[in-house]
């Protein structure tokens, strides 16, 4: 069977640990080469010749920019831009927030998205065809689940997915986003455990949360659904964020649907029955 990104190549953002580093890896098994970005070294050496590093601090636009100019000087052009790079960033009431942290959250999130579209279509457009993808999240889609301005950049970049997809489509390119609700990550298990390496804490913690019951969500799933928007596979689906949350966002819950029950129909003033 053929690979599924055989011949691609790919740029990652974020690409050190959790989504980044799975996608990463299920990339290459796929076939495709990869320029690896992140502002923590990563050794690219179980990759062979399909992996490169470049550091990549996504708040900077000029390294989103040689990060893209790095794959298509090394690898010979850019198919496929993943904007992964996260934190959590400021927390707290609104009313505690300083500037200075708002902004920074807000250069990550939501700026290192926008970096990455940019000077991907601007290496797309001449091709002709493209896949971008950002991580977004379920705090993208609703409130409460994610800080302040965590949120808002999250919904910002949904946004921003979808209003991309209406300006790049014209020239083959699709833009796409996943948003993933609390996954088996490094910086999950951080706030879960305390740990960033107590993942099978953070599994454990998840499986018990989840409306699936029994499954956590890992960063498998979120590099699986990356790997379906990267390939040829979803070539009609552009502007679309994409969930892995178990359902939560549209309301699955561990106890169920209200009114799950059987019971005799129910019509006005209380009256039940036919």
């Amino acid at each position: 069977m053929t690979k599924r990104l055989e011949g691609k190549v790919a740029a990652i953002t974020g690409a050190f640990s959790g989504f980044g580093a799975a996608t990463a890896s299920r990339f290459v098994a796929e076939g495709c080469r990869v320029v690896l970005g992140d502002i923590q070294d990563i050794d690219t050496s179980e990759y062979g010749d399909s992996a490169v590093f470049a550091h990549c601090d996504v708040s900077k636009e000029d390294d989103v920019s040689n990060l893209v100019d790095l794959a298509v000087s090394h690898f010979g052009k850019l198919d496929i831009m993943f904007n992964n790079a996260g934190i959590v960033g400021a927390v707290g009431p609104i009313d505690t927030i300083p500037a200075e942290e708002w902004s920074a959250t807000l250069a990550i999130l939501l700026n290192g998205p926008f970096y990455g579209m940019k000077h991907a279509a601007r290496v797309m457009k001449p091709q002709g065809s493209g896949s971008i993808i950002s991580t977004a999240s379920t705090a993208g889609l609703t409130g409460g689940l994610g800080p302040n301005a965590y949120t808002a950049a999250k919904h910002g970049g949904v946004g921003l997915t979808k209003n991309v997809a209406t300006d790049l489509c014209h020239f083959g390119i699709r833009v796409n986003a996943i948003a993933p609700a609390g996954m088996a990550t490094a910086m999950v298990a951080s706030l879960m455990a305390g740990d960033p390496n107590a993942i099978e804490e953070a599994k454990r913690i998840l499986a018990e949360q989840s409306p699936l019951k029994g499954r956590p969500g890992t960063a498998e799933d979120v590099a699986n659904a990356a790997l379906w928007l990267a390939s040829d596979e979803s070539g009609y689906t552009t502007g679309h964020t994409l969930t892995t949350d178990s359902g939560v966002t549209i309301g699955a819950t561990l106890e169920g649907p209200a009114f799950n029950e059987r019971q005799p129909m129910i019509r006005e003033a209380g009256k039940e029955g036919l």
